[in-house]
């Protein structure tokens, strides 16, 4: 009897290991796309609401960003939002390229209305943007803006 309670009592372990192993590896892919998409959002809300300390606290200091204008630094992206403020944006057609577990690259068409130093703007562009966790937090390390028709 002690030997069946002991064999019972491993293969409940053993169910409930392999449940915690499923959860851990349920669809990391899932997860990292979850995480990096909350905070493209949370940027790009932030530029709704005219937060541009919030957006620029989800910008790493060396990162880099292009648009049709060129390369430009993270001091001479907050030189330029500081007259720029989104109205509302769409997000479709989303892609996700995982880097690693802390590293993701993001893809996405985005549609956008709102006002650029003093003039009323509606756009659609192609966005692409590198997320890595740095010292614990998801940071924007690269991100690339392509106009659309």
């Amino acid at each position: 009897m002690r030997r069946f309670q002991h064999i019972s009592l491993l293969f409940l372990v053993a169910i409930a290991l392999s449940g915690c192993a499923s959860a851990l590896t349920r669809n990391p892919r899932s997860s990292l796309v979850d995480d990096i998409m909350a905070k493209e959002r949370e940027g790009l809300d932030a530029l709704k609401a005219g937060d541009l300390v919030g957006f620029s606290n989800l910008t790493a200091d060396d990162a880099v960003f292009i648009d049709p204008h060129g390369i430009a630094s993270k001091a001479d992206v907050m030189r330029n939002v500081a007259g720029f403020r989104l109205e509302n944006y769409s997000i479709e057609n989303l892609k996700l390229v995982p880097l690693s577990d802390t590293s993701g690259l993001i893809a996405y068409d985005i549609t956008e209305k709102g006002n650029s130093h003093g003039r009323a703007f509606s756009a659609k562009a192609y966005i692409s943007a590198l997320w890595v966790i740095r010292k614990g937090e998801w940071t924007c390390v690269f991100s690339q803006e392509t106009p659309r028709k």
